[in-house]
């Protein structure tokens, strides 16, 4: 059966076009990168002159990459090995110059005969994407990524007196900060914010939104420059889930909003705080598909450290109005909030897949609006202190964080093989099981050790 839509198919001229763009700037290597299901980055890497072979037939990878894990291994499955090709084709429409003679673009996965991948993610979002606005909608997407900064070999960067969200620790690595806020404008993703967070040697910054296959290219790009800036300043940035034994967890959280005919879903409506039907069905879908979509947005080995109550995580299924304990949080449009009415998801994290993430989110939202599920009860305060009627009431369920459960539900999830298909599916168990049988033993201080940097570029 065919796989629509995919990434098109570029014109002699667009390829010259993009050449001379790469010369012009002096660019002397273009990368194309994969997300794979472990949530790590590869690459193929060409020069300007060789831009039309990878924008063309592609450039091949084994069906390994898919599998590759966060220890360098490769978790086997019937279907993903060492037999056969894929073809790897770079997207000229999200190519990106950047500094020091290097250009960046995105790639998705296509058999020898050009035909497109199921297992592919980015191609994924794509039909995810084509299927909200089958249903008449138009949506946007904003992600946050949290980082920790260390020194050049990997060890912690101390400060005395570190300031929760202060001037001090901006001020500190001012040099490295100013040319992430340079750079990511040059890029065409300028960043709404960018801040010191909470733990130690933390920041966060929130990229632009923009509909769902930008937004999470954004993601990529964002940590490609994150990550060859600090290089450049003698330091390393962790995107590690749980990269500090003792310290806090780095969060990747997820905005959508929906609307239909220029009008939101999440405002000017009849339901709690101008919520609409349709709005309040799609937050009915996240809450209900968490549980079973839990290891996609936060399913490796370390994010079970990170999802914690009273930390801020999301570590509670359920939705409430600015509650940063819940895992979907409801931003209503006030005059404080330029981007108009949104959801929230807080318990993705860095070892995720961004366009995963994003597909199972938007996938599950979908579904709660076609199934026109009743919006549950809201939780105004911490879900840590409901009775047991309040929780059953709200429905609300306090997440895994041991990863085999985390995996179980995945594999039981009707809604997760419906939004991501079951290529997908089967691949993420296969990586995340690997996790569990190598390293579920290990001790707690073992761990963000050796993975610090499993999810940095």
């Amino acid at each position: 059966m065919a796989i629509e839509p995919v990434l098109p198919v570029f014109t002699d001229a667009q390829i010259v076009d993009a050449q001379r763009r790469l010369t012009d700037a002096g660019v002397a290597m273009v990368a194309g990168t994969v997300a794979n299901m472990a949530g790590i980055y590869l690459a193929k890497t060409v020069t300007p002159d060789k831009l039309g072979t990878f924008a063309g037939a592609g450039l091949g990878a084994s069906p390994t990459w898919n599998i590759f894990t966060i220890d360098g291994g490769i978790a086997f499955t019937p279907t993903l090995g060492v037999i056969g090709d894929m073809r790897l084709r770079v997207d000229l429409d999200a190519l990106r110059i950047l500094s020091g003679g290097f250009a960046w673009a995105p790639t998705e996965i296509f058999d020898q005969h050009g035909d497109p991948l199921a297992i592919d993610p980015r191609g994924r979002l794509r039909r995810t994407h084509r299927a909200i606005e089958d249903a008449g909608l138009t949506v946007l997407v904003g992600h946050e990524l949290e980082f920790v900064v260390t020194a050049a070999d990997g060890s912690a960067f101390e400060r005395p007196g570190w300031t929760p969200y202060g001037l001090g620790p901006v001020l500190d690595h001012e040099a490295f900060l100013t040319e992430v806020l340079a750079e990511t404008a040059a890029a065409g993703i300028p960043l709404e914010q960018l801040h010191a967070e909470y733990v130690s040697a933390q920041f966060e910054f929130s990229l632009p939104p923009a509909e769902p296959l930008a937004a999470a290219d954004a993601v990529v790009l964002a940590r490609v420059i994150v990550g060859r800036l600090a290089r450049r300043h003698g330091l390393r940035a962790s995107f590690s889930p749980f990269p500090f034994t003792g310290g806090g967890g780095n969060g990747a959280h997820v905005h959508f909003s929906f609307a239909r005919n220029g009008e939101s879903l999440f405002s000017g409506g009849d339901g709690p705080y101008g919520i609409t039907d349709d709005g309040a069905a799609a937050i009915a879908g996240v809450v209900a598909g968490l549980p079973g979509i839990q290891a996609v947005l936060g399913g490796s080995i370390l994010s079970g450290s990170r999802l914690r109550p009273g930390y801020f995580s999301g570590a509670y299924a359920c939705w409430g109005r600015e509650n940063r304990e819940a895992a979907v949080r409801f931003l209503e449009a006030t005059p404080g909030n330029p981007n108009g009415a949104n959801v929230e998801v807080k318990i993705v994290d860095p070892s995720s897949n961004p366009y995963l993430t994003t597909a199972a989110i938007l996938g599950v939202a979908l579904d709660g609006i076609i199934d026109g599920r009743p919006l549950p009860l809201e939780v105004p305060a911490d879900p840590a202190a409901q009775t047991a009627d309040e929780a059953s009431a709200s429905g609300t369920v306090l997440l895994p964080t041991d990863l085999s459960s985390m995996l179980d539900a995945l594999e039981s999830s009707a809604v997760a093989a419906r939004v991501l298909g079951s290529e997908i599916v089967a691949a993420i168990l296969a990586v995340r099981r690997y996790e569990v049988e190598h390293f579920g033993g290990a001790t707690t201080d073992d761990l963000p050790e050796r993975f610090r940097f499993a999810w940095s570029i």
